[in-house]
């Protein structure tokens, strides 16, 4: 990626972030200064296959910003084999997000991100002398799809629709039923007599995002006051507006008690790439 007859305005390092998650990858690249302008982003399913989805990823960047000098830097569940084999940084994922949160907002009350396969609070406290905001706590869910990005997956299979449907359908629910967000056997218990009965596909998917949250401030907060502003953030939050919606509903927040940072998808890529 370096080019030996590099001009003197080619010199400038970009710095890139890697996020190789449970389900998807994501990329970010920002100018290293201190505005940390965004150059250039991806953000993809790899269906397990992480390492290609890494190659992919890095392909797609050189197809977009070629000759320039880089530090990469890569996070997220999958990331340190990739990161052992390529030779390179690995920051741990939750301080990527709080560096990106850092970076891009003054006051930062809660962040929650919901992945692929996991879901995360953050916690912060204002730092004395001055200094940025740190990070107070983290709680962060175990293996399992429960609330998680999979769960929408496997509630969209039963219902016969497209994963990138199911917010459309969720929009036009009006009746929340009570079922289970700890676990999707759990909840196909929960749903499949409702199909029986006739409920309507549409409130099956709102009562999904429902359970989503419900189990999410209920299994990660254990106590810990949830303080305004709150982040939403990661693929699921990033492409469900009604997902936000219900946590919003849920939490009794106002429109100005939280913040969608516009690519909250990548987010902790970019934190990464701050790193």
């Amino acid at each position: 990626m370096m080019n030996n007859e590099m001009t003197k305005s080619n010199e400038q390092n970009i710095l890139v972030g890697i996020d190789v998650g449970s389900t998807t990858t994501k990329i970010v690249a920002v100018d290293a200064n201190d505005r940390h302008q965004l150059l250039f982003s991806d953000y993809a399913r790899h269906h397990a296959n992480q390492i290609a989805s890494v190659i992919r990823s890095i392909k797609k960047f050189c197809g977009h910003i070629r000759d320039k000098k880089i530090r990469l830097c890569l996070t997220g569940s999958g990331a340190k084999p990739v990161a052992s084999i390529l030779k390179v940084p690995f920051v741990q994922e939750v301080a990527a997000n709080a560096i990106a949160l850092q970076d891009q907002f003054d006051q930062v009350g809660t962040a929650i991100e919901l992945g692929g396969q996991d879901a995360k609070m953050i916690f912060f406290k204002d730092s004395e002398n001055g200094q940025s905001q740190s990070v107070s706590d983290m709680r962060m869910n175990g293996s399992c799809a429960g609330g998680t990005g999979a769960f929408i997956d496997e509630i969209a299979t039963l219902l016969g629709v497209k994963t990138e449907e199911f917010e459309s359908l969720a929009a036009k629910g009006t009746t929340v039923y009570d079922i289970s967000g700890r676990c999707g056997v759990f909840a196909k218990t929960d749903i499949q007599p409702l199909l029986i009965q006739g409920a309507d596909r549409a409130d099956i998917a709102l009562s999904t995002f429902h359970a989503i949250a419900k189990q999410t401030i209920g299994g990660l907060s254990q106590g810990l006051e949830l303080k305004a502003p709150i982040i939403f953030e990661g693929g699921p939050l990033t492409f469900n507006s009604t997902l936000i919606r219900v946590f919003a509903e849920r939490l009794g927040l106002s429109d100005k008690d939280y913040i969608v940072p516009q690519h909250a998808e990548t987010i902790v890529a970019y934190g990464t790439a701050v790193a």
